[in-house]
């Protein structure tokens, strides 16, 4: 592996290294390695560590950092060289040996008798056997969306399909009719009188009424969230038709609404219409200024006062600690509750240090991981519980 090449320095100086090396890790992606975020940042930050001055320092920044595999090795040398180095070749020419081993899996659902009717067909008696027993659907609840593959993310989206966002609920100015006694209703109850010629033999009584707390989601699109992104928005579609009183905006150079592109019932449908919107989706993210643009624009004109404003995102910003600071603070003021939902929470040792996720810290009421279905089921609770 020649490692010693020069990268190709005017594509780096005309995109920011940052926006070229997660394009690799993108690439990485495609060929079937798997590349969870936590690696793709610890990677970035690596190459700013090391600079981009040599060949050597990115290929083994990478190499550290990307892989947890001997194995995989091959196939990161092959895309190192076509992406960095620009060796068409590389792909072409490598090839990959794939270690074949017989699993005898034991499903709990599956028929004992038919079991052992069938247990040995098709088996190499010489070769390695392992029996698993597993459950698929709690296995692939509690998967880190980054680590699963493209027949597991439809079987992710078909167990996020029966989630169900209800939603708190807040006090409305207008009360209720009640039977149980509560407060009395003296003007109905004087109508009911006057039907039994003045004699208040029936009584009528008022509650409290209530009304949905609006739920306002904005979601981080930018490329480090790319892995987590398009699995949130179908979260935040199903919110969308199942429940009235929530708006959905997306976050990245830009603040983009959503809301009525994910009203569609046709789940595909509605994240086309969102795609397109979004004219920004895995660019940059400042998300001090889309915040900044959310408050003027919407939140203190009404749309997040009371509401429970959800933020996904893992808190990765371009712009200065101080307006995310500012505008945190703005939000926090007007919110009924500020829940932040960061993929990255899951990540072993993970600590709140980037300058963006420090800066909103002090305004957060929640802070939740966002990287599974389960704990997607979790953020729901939250929501109803604030």
């Amino acid at each position: 592996m020649a490692t010693q090449s020069s990268t190709d320095s005017e594509v780096v100086a005309e995109f920011g290294f940052e926006h070229y090396a997660i394009g690799f890790v993108d690439a990485l992606r495609r060929t079937g390695l798997i590349v969870p975020i936590g690696r793709t940042l610890t990677y970035l930050a690596a190459i700013e560590t090391l600079g981009v001055a040599s060949g050597e320092q990115i290929y083994w920044a990478g190499r550290a950092t990307l892989l947890d595999r001997p194995e995989d090795t091959p196939v990161y040398d092959a895309v190192y060289s076509y992406w960095w180095l620009h060796d068409a070749r590389a792909l072409r020419s490598s090839a990959v040996e794939i270690e074949t081993v017989t699993v005898a899996i034991d499903d709990e659902d599956a028929d004992d008798d038919d079991d052992a009717g069938h247990a040995d067909d098709g088996v190499d008696d010489d070769g390695e056997i392992q029996e698993v027993r597993f459950s698929a659907a709690e296995v692939l609840s509690s998967k880190d969306f980054a680590e699963c593959s493209d027949a597991e993310m439809t079987e992710v989206y078909e167990l996020m399909a029966r989630l169900r966002l209800a939603g708190p609920f807040r006090e409305a100015r207008r009360p209720q009719r009640t039977n149980r006694r509560a407060r009395p209703d003296i003007r109905r109850t004087v109508q009911l009188a006057l039907r039994s010629e003045g004699e208040p033999i029936r009584r009528a009584f008022v509650k409290h009424g209530e009304r949905p707390r609006r739920v306002v989601f904005l979601l981080d699109v930018s490329g480090s969230m790319e892995t987590y992104s398009r699995v949130l928005v179908r979260f935040i579609h199903a919110a969308v038709v199942g429940r009235q009183r929530v708006e959905a905006f997306a976050l990245g150079t830009r603040l983009t609404r959503l809301t009525r592109e994910l009203s569609s019932r046709d789940p595909d449908a509605a994240l086309t219409r969102a795609a397109e919107a979004v004219e920004d989706w895995s660019g940059g993210t400042r998300l001090g200024d889309g915040l900044r643009m959310f408050n003027d624009e919407w939140g203190q004109r009404g749309m997040a006062r009371g509401a429970v404003v959800v933020i996904l995102s893992d808190g990765w910003d371009r712009g200065e600690p101080e307006l995310m600071d500012e505008q945190m603070g703005r939000l926090h003021r007007v919110a009924h509750s500020v829940v932040w939902v960061n993929p990255l929470k899951a990540s072993p040792g993970y600590a709140p240090l980037a300058a963006g996720m420090a800066a909103a810290m002090p305004h957060i009421d929640t802070f939740i991981e966002g990287h599974s279905v389960d704990s997607l089921a979790n953020l729901a609770k939250v929501v109803v519980d604030v």
